[in-house]
């Protein structure tokens, strides 16, 4: 078990000393030092916060569709901001250098372990995924 963890701890390091992971850490310190990031981020906020309010009463409430199209705008305008989208882009690429190494972890093991991942349209099959059970409840028995 001892070697299990440290070899866990080395993979650790090396994920840490990846240029995928110096990549990430430079745009998140960009982002963070933006200005107009912050301000775009606290109208996000307040945004979402009076679209939260608006839909405990669901689409019937007045005001639900401009709150949600108010949080879908300041949304759009925060994603258009260039560190914004370089620094979604670097998050993705830590998420799937992780994924990868997940898959080959479990595929180590077993070829039958199912790997979750971030992907909102998982290729995998299986239940619950519409895979070959095709029972999409997300679990039979």
């Amino acid at each position: 078990m001892g070697q299990l963890l440290l070899r866990a701890y080395e993979i650790g390091d090396l994920v840490n000393q990846s240029a995928e992971v110096a990549e990430y850490a430079y745009w998140k310190s960009v982002v963070d030092d933006n200005e107009q990031v912050r301000q775009l981020v606290r109208q996000f906020a307040k945004a979402k916060e009076q679209f939260v309010d608006c839909e405990r009463f669901g689409r019937f409430h007045p005001d639900f569709h401009t709150a949600k199209e108010k949080v879908e705008a300041v949304q759009r305008e925060l994603n258009e901001v260039d560190c914004v989208s370089r620094f979604k882009a670097a998050e993705q690429a830590v998420d799937d250098l992780l994924h990868a190494i997940a898959v080959q972890i479990a595929g180590a093991v077993s070829d039958t372990i199912k790997v979750p991942s971030n992907d909102p349209m998982p290729k995998g099959g299986g239940c619950g995924s519409g895979g070959s059970c095709s029972c999409g409840s997300g679990g039979c028995g």
